[in-house]
């Protein structure tokens, strides 16, 4: 079957994490997979590698989210490749070292709200242009990645970034609305606290271990366990939802 009659995804940060295990889940469920990521190309092209010798279709696409012209050249070269899109993850994201707010600087804010706000907002822009009925589309879906912080806040580490959660909380609902009646659907996961590399990222590797005996379950979660709820949002099984905030959390 060629790419024309599967449906295509978008997944920004694709290479590492909760997108690489959402990356290698679509293949799995048929999607021809587009990684976006920005700059580990090695670990991005390992993940196409990967779905490519199992007998999957996927490309990598090198793009900083947070800059428009990298966002149009994300989607222009999809449209170019394959001439469709069917389901987008908003899966870009970053966190940066464990602080209060009164040793935040403005750099440091910019880029995060740039990135996990801005950048979800312009990837968000370009698929409705390109799935809503109202466009001649023929719907699709889009599932953005937020985070539990959203909820709890993150206090004396992360409260920038548990704001930009909640932006794209608020953006899920408001955008589902938005298109509903245009064959979109729009959902988001937020996970708790999951062992992949964005903890190192905050200057906390072992985070997962120290904080886990605050979970119900008493341990981190997995990116794949992150990736099935977001396949499962994506799918016709999820028809009747939308504007839904799924936890993924273990609990907490």
């Amino acid at each position: 079957m060629n790419a024309n009659n599967r449906k295509v995804m978008i997944i920004t940060g694709g290479g590492r994490g909760i997108g690489a295990a959402t990356a290698r889940l679509a293949a799995k469920d048929g999607y021809v997979v587009c990684i976006n990521y920005l700059h580990n190309r090695v670990a991005a092209d390992a993940v196409v590698d990967e779905i490519c010798g199992e007998g999957g279709e996927a490309i990598a696409v090198q793009g900083d989210v947070a800059l428009e012209k990298d966002v149009l050249t994300l989607f222009e070269t999809v449209d170019r490749r394959f001439g469709r899109i069917d389901a987008l993850v908003n899966n870009a994201g970053i966190v940066q070292r464990q602080s209060r707010v009164e040793d935040m600087d403005v750099e440091r804010l910019n880029r995060m709200f740039a990135t996990n706000i801005t950048g979800s907002f312009l990837c968000a822009r370009e698929a409705v242009r390109r799935m809503s009925t109202k466009n001649g589309g023929s719907g699709g879906a889009i599932v953005n990645v937020s985070s539990i912080a959203s909820r709890l806040g993150a206090p004396s580490e992360y409260v920038d970034y548990a704001a930009s959660k909640g932006a794209i909380d608020s953006m899920t609902i408001g955008l589902a609305k938005e298109v509903a009646a245009e064959g979109i659907r729009v959902n988001a996961v937020r996970p708790g606290v999951i062992d992949t590399e964005i903890h190192a990222s905050g200057g906390e590797p072992g985070r997962v271990e120290r904080v886990r005996h605050a979970v119900p379950m008493q341990r981190g979660g997995e990116a794949i366990e992150v990736a099935r709820a977001i396949l499962w949002l994506l799918s016709d099984q999820a028809s009747y939802a939308t504007g839904a905030l799924l936890d993924v959390t273990g609990g907490r």
